[in-house]
């Protein structure tokens, strides 16, 4: 067991517990003002980092691992997705990525069933009614949205997300449907009452919902296209707490300015932290500034599983949490 202590760059402020334990087990470089870094500073990073800890707003793109000095062993990633890093670039030059799967699935599957919720039963737009000091009391026909049980969900990915957001969707008395590269295995689709789509065209012309639930890659990039978002009946919703990149912002503003989908529940953005203008200020247009795994637990169970992989790292062992690009 080696007890020299790498060299770890973090790029953003995490948990406080996640970095004390960092400074005690590590060489620990943190960044307390919680700055963004930008390309110059990245750059600086992995001259000097034997691991870089970085998150979903750094680019860690080829042109940076290429140019990150020999030292640099190992990315140890604040969070599930890895779209922001080149895993092909990382791999050649010998350089191990490691991701924290698992730890935010149930957190991110209660958003998105939360959004399902606030969107069809029209929540915000009653909480600011109720917060402008406009509510004059109960009528019949007044804020009606639309009931969820019977009602059809597509689920666009069903892995670990997709699957805790069908036992939610389940409980609430929904139909649960579901498009993947391959079916679940028949016990999973058994439990959850699931009916799969192998064409994501023909599932969406038929759902009252529709969930994205899968990673952003070269194949899914704008997934749902102007063409795919008129596919979708006008009464349907479309919820997205995976990636930004999975709906062309631009073709779904058009939608929505024409009322195209009764409505829309955004978690991410194409180019987060930009947000298409036509989005904003719609009523029945929910957005979120990426809450997915925003809990305090899930936030330092995050933290423990990078420490538990550059510590296995350290130790000379394979990090439990590797990435490869079979996996992608």
């Amino acid at each position: 067991m080696s007890t020299r202590k790498l060299k770890v760059v973090l790029t953003r402020r995490l948990p406080d517990a996640v970095e004390t334990r960092m400074r005690e087990l590590f060489d620990a470089e943190l960044n307390l003002k919680d700055v963004a870094m930008d390309r110059a500073a990245l750059e600086a990073a992995v001259q000097r980092a034997e691991v870089l800890v970085p998150t979903i707003t750094d680019t860690i793109d080829a042109d940076l691992i290429n140019g990150a000095g020999e030292q640099l062993k190992m990315i140890a990633n604040f969070g599930a997705g890895v779209d922001h890093i080149d895993i092909d670039a990382a791999v050649a030059r010998g350089i191990i990525v490691t991701n924290t799967p698992g730890v935010l699935t149930e957190d991110t599957a209660d958003l998105a069933m939360g959004l399902i919720l606030a969107v069809s039963r029209r929540m915000i737009e009653g909480a600011q009614v109720v917060a402008a000091g406009q509510f004059e009391g109960w009528t019949p026909t007044w804020m009606s949205g639309r009931k969820l049980y019977g009602k059809r969900l597509g689920i666009v990915g069903m892995g670990r997300i997709g699957q805790a957001l069908a036992r939610r969707a389940k409980a609430c008395g929904m139909q649960v449907h579901y498009h993947n590269r391959k079916p679940i295995s028949p016990r999973i689709e058994e439990e959850l009452g699931a009916t799969y789509w192998d064409d994501l065209d023909e599932m969406i012309a038929r759902m009252d919902l529709v969930s994205l639930n899968c990673p952003a890659t070269k194949e899914t990039h704008h997934l749902m296209s102007a063409e795919r978002l008129a596919r979708m009946p006008a009464h349907a919703i479309l919820i997205n707490t995976a990636r930004g990149e999975l709906i062309d912002e631009a073709a779904l503003a058009e939608v929505v300015a024409r009322r195209g989908l009764a409505g829309v529940g955004l978690d991410v953005f194409e180019h987060e932290p930009a947000i298409h203008p036509g989005l904003v200020g719609q009523p029945n247009v929910v957005l979120l500034p990426h809450l997915g795994s925003a809990t305090l637990e899930t936030r330092q169970d995050m933290g423990d599983r990078v420490i538990l992989n550059v510590m296995t790292f350290q130790n000379q062992h394979r990090p439990p949490d590797r990435v490869i690009p079979a996996m992608l």
